[in-house]
């Protein structure tokens, strides 16, 4: 706001006037390249009147033909310069690609393989470098050009090519006449239609955290920029992911009639029979939860008197780290002085060969852990009679 008064006028006047022409062209019909005659339309217009002479800035000279295949010549040292740039390259295209192609699979219906994505981006990159070209990225606002002029296979991409080769070779000079500003205009129109409000009220209705996350994002890139912006990004989700394995969704699993199971909150205690108690926990167990985990089963057991087997269902259970095998061990050890017997249902083999190793599956012992809540219920009615 304090550079208002550097504003170039003409330039302004310029960069209204293409989204005047785009914003139009899209009411008339999505069909018509408003982009397109925006673009033919300014250079014409800079050709004519000369509109560098008003203080427009324009792209003058564009190198054309193809570019010198070789290897680049680096000094030693240039290259942490390189690296440190290269590291933030790298993260603004990991990120950025793979938001990209899977914001426009979801909005299409389609499928996309990350690996593939980063493996062309890779070799691409590659190329650029030894063609001396900008750098390749999985770019939204390139992906939202090529959507809203209609593309949608492979082959917008290699008519895109086609057309690009074309320009190098014998078009490259109608484009020193092009204002720089209907380019930024241009992109700043893409940008706009890259704002999802929809989705964002959505997010706000149905994921609060998530929705502070991208709020918190979206500013930073805008004040800050785009690399610092995907550093609190990555941040921020990793600490919504640890919120959630902290707090997981913990319930109790009673019977239904004809033998399938529902569940119940914690709060309730309901034993699935008399005498025994099945709590399924909902995340991996590791240092973060491992407590809660423990506080749980404490709670529980010691609010059910007449309880003689625990069972802890392990379906939703995909690893169990140092910390959290201790915690067992202990859990196992005031159940047991308490005579209940701790039991294990669920359990993937993974997860059992970690217990295996750590001598768990020998201190419960094996007939005490089962492949299903059922087969639980049943052993335990057995031992009951």
């Amino acid at each position: 706001m304090r550079d208002l008064n550097l504003t170039n006028v003409p330039t302004l006047i310029v960069s209204l006037s293409v989204i005047g022409i785009i914003v139009l062209s899209e009411r008339i019909g999505s069909k018509v390249p408003g982009a397109l005659i925006a673009i033919i339309g300014a250079i014409a217009a800079s050709w004519m009147f000369d509109l560098s002479s008003y203080g427009i800035i324009i792209l003058d000279a564009v190198p054309g033909g193809l570019p010198n295949i070789s290897f680049p010549q680096v000094q030693l040292s240039d290259i942490p310069k390189l690296l440190n740039i290269s590291v933030a390259c790298f993260i603004i295209i990991l990120a950025q690609s793979a938001a990209t192609s899977r914001a426009y699979s979801m909005k299409f219906s389609d499928t996309f393989n990350e690996n593939s994505d980063l493996i062309g981006l890779s070799l691409a990159n590659a190329a650029a470098g030894m063609s001396g070209t900008f750098v390749v990225n999985g770019s939204p606002t390139k992906t939202e050009m090529v959507r809203s002029a209609g593309g949608r296979t492979q082959l917008t991409q290699l008519t895109t090519v086609f057309i690009v080769l074309i320009v190098l070779m014998f078009f490259t000079w109608p484009f020193a006449y092009l204002p720089t500003a209907v380019l930024s205009s241009v992109v700043f129109l893409i940008g706009l239609r890259l704002i999802d409000t929809e989705g964002m009220n959505a997010l706000h209705r149905q994921r609060p955290v998530e929705f502070n996350v991208a709020l918190i994002t979206a500013m930073t890139v805008v004040v800050i920029g785009v690399e610092q912006g995907i550093g609190i990004a990555i941040v921020l989700s990793v600490i919504a992911h640890l919120r959630h394995s902290y707090r997981p969704l913990n319930l109790l699993l009673v019977p239904k009639p004809g033998g399938a199971m529902r569940t119940v909150p914690l709060e309730k205690g309901q034993q699935a029979v008399e005498g025994l108690l099945i709590y399924r926990f909902g995340s991996n167990l590791y240092f973060a939860n491992e407590n809660r985990f423990m506080k749980e089963i404490i709670a529980l057991a010691k609010k059910n008197g007449s309880l003689k087997w625990f069972c802890i269902s392990a379906t939703n259970i995909g690893d169990i780290d140092f910390t959290a095998v201790e915690t067992l061990k202990n859990v196992y050890n005031q159940l047991q002085q308490m005579n209940i017997t701790l039991i294990l249902s669920d359990v993937v083999q993974p997860v059992m060969n970690e217990l295996d190793r750590d001598g768990i599956s020998t201190m419960i012992g094996r007939d005490h852990i089962f492949e299903s809540v059922q087969d639980v219920i049943e052993a335990y009615k057995r031992t009951a009679d």
